[in-house]
C-alpha cells in the first residue's frame, strides 16, 4: 500500500490521516492504524507518545495539504472571480467529504484544544485568503464595493463544507455542484 521507501513514522501518519477521514477519531483504533501502516505493535509508541500525538501529527499534515491545495488554486492566474471560481470548481472527491471539515464533526477532536487547533487555523486561513481575494476584486471594480469580504469568504467556505454534507446525504455530487453554481451566479462580476 505504501512505498517501501516510506519510513515507519510516515506510514503511521499517512494511515492515521486516512483512517481519521474514513472513521473519525474514536473509530480510529491503534490496531487499525498499525494494520494499515503495516507496522509492528510497538512502533506507534516508539515514534509517538500515543494515539493523540499521532493524530495531531496526522491532522497537521492534512491541514497543511489542504492549505497547499487551496493556495495553488487561489494564488493562481486569473481575475479574483476566476480564482474563486477555480477554487469552488476544483476537482474534489465530493462524496468522501473534506478531510479537515469532517474533523469539525468529530466530538473528540472538537473537545481537544490541541487536535482542534490545526482545524481552526486552516479554516481561518482559508476564509482570510478568500476575503483578501474579494478585496482585490472590489478594488478592481469586479465586485460591488459594499460587499463584506469576510462574509463572502464565510459563504464560500460554507458552500463547500455544506455542499460536502448535502452530497454525502444524497449520495450524489449534484447538490454540491448546484450550490457552487448558485454561489457563483451571486458573485458574478458586475457589468458596467
Amino acid at each position: 500500500m505504501y512505498s517501501e521507501d516510506m519510513s515507519t513514522p510516515e506510514r503511521l501518519i499517512e494511515s492515521t490521516r486516512e483512517l481519521l477521514w474514513e472513521r473519525g477519531y474514536t473509530g480510529t483504533s491503534p490496531k487499525a492504524i498499525l494494520e494499515r501502516a503495516d507496522a509492528g505493535q510497538g512502533s506507534m509508541y516508539h515514534h509517538f507518545k500515543g494515539k493523540p500525538d499521532l493524530a495531531l501529527a496526522a491532522i497537521r499534515r492534512t491541514a497543511e495539504e489542504m492549505r497547499a491545495t487551496a493556495a495553488g488554486v487561489l494564488d493562481g492566474p486569473g481575475t479574483p472571480y476566476e480564482r474563486i471560481e477555480a477554487y469552488l470548481r476544483r476537482e474534489r472527491d465530493v462524496l468522501r467529504g473534506c478531510p479537515v471539515g469532517r474533523l469539525t464533526m468529530d466530538p473528540d477532536v472538537i473537545a481537544s484544544p490541541e487536535l482542534r487547533a490545526p482545524v481552526d487555523e486552516t479554516l481561518d486561513w482559508l476564509r482570510g485568503r478568500i476575503a483578501g481575494i474579494v478585496e482585490e476584486g472590489k478594488a478592481q471594480g469586479q465586485f460591488a464595493p459594499g460587499l463584506d469580504a469576510g462574509e463572502i469568504a464565510a459563504a464560500v467556505v460554507a458552500t463547500v463544507q455544506g455542499g460536502y454534507v448535502l452530497a454525502r446525504a444524497s449520495g450524489s455530487p449534484a447538490v454540491f455542484d448546484a450550490g457552487v453554481r448558485g454561489l457563483l451566479s451571486l458573485l458574478a462580476p458586475r457589468t458596467s
